[in-house]
């Protein structure tokens, strides 16, 4: 006659996990969990590729502007601005050069929006460091200029970095770069330069801008510079 008590036992015992089972379990968590930081981390270099399609889709329209009007247009990157400093290296815009009625320059230089403008994804910023004038030679700083004046809104006041192209939809500076990176700065007025991070150690991006007009897009941050890879973060890019 069978013992009810010790079959319950047994089969209690067998509904139980051992050990191995658990180790199996615990194992394969943390591959998922592993995998997922892994994904978490890359979503960064996702705003330096939306970015970079931003920015490329604007110079196109700037070279638009520029043969549709005659008259000269500029790629800003806002260096400093006025009323909102937390756009600095982030926010960009269009300007042309005014004209006369008989589409001659006028004696004062002017420039007015033609653009509402963007702004970079969040944690992304444009890089002064690997942003150049002439990246294919011997590299220089890019130039800046001031908008400001009554009929310019508030909202975009202040100094900025720029990209020219002439009457014919062609850079005033063949072989000028456009590089944007993710970091992070910290809230404090006034606003410090973005540093790199850790998790953004290689999410650099951009283009060149050649004669013709065209762009062509690094593939790499080597491509970009060899200085990149030696950076640690903290540092200014």
């Amino acid at each position: 006659m069978k013992n009810p008590h010790r079959s319950l036992i047994a089969h209690r015992c067998r509904s139980a996990f051992t050990l191995v089972e658990m180790l199996v379990v615990i194992a394969i968590m943390s591959i998922l969990m592993t995998a997922g930081a892994i994904g978490l981390g890359g979503m960064d270099g996702k705003g330096v590729t939306s970015g970079v399609a931003t920015v490329e889709a604007l110079v196109n329209e700037a070279r638009g502007l520029a043969v549709s009007q005659g008259t000269e247009s500029r790629l800003l990157v806002a260096q400093t601005l006025t009323s909102t400093p937390a756009d600095n290296l982030r926010k960009i815009v269009i300007v042309t050069r005014t004209r006369k009625a008989d589409g001659s320059p006028e004696e004062t230089e002017r420039w007015q929006l033609a653009s509402r403008g963007v702004t970079l994804p969040d944690q992304t910023f444009f890089s002064v460091r690997f942003s150049k004038k002439n990246h294919t030679g011997t590299p220089t700083a890019l130039e800046t200029m001031s908008l400001n004046g009554a009929d310019i809104k508030q909202l975009f006041r202040g100094n900025y970095y720029y990209y020219e192209f002439n009457a014919q939809g062609l850079p005033k500076d063949p072989g000028s770069s456009f590089v944007i990176a993710t970091g992070a700065r910290p809230s404090v007025m006034p606003q410090p330069p973005p540093r790199l991070t850790a998790a953004g150690k290689r999410d650099f991006g951009g283009f060149v801008i050649w004669r013709n007009g065209n762009t062509s897009i690094f593939r790499s941050p080597e491509q970009i510079s060899p200085a990149i890879s030696m950076m640690d973060a903290g540092q200014q890019f």
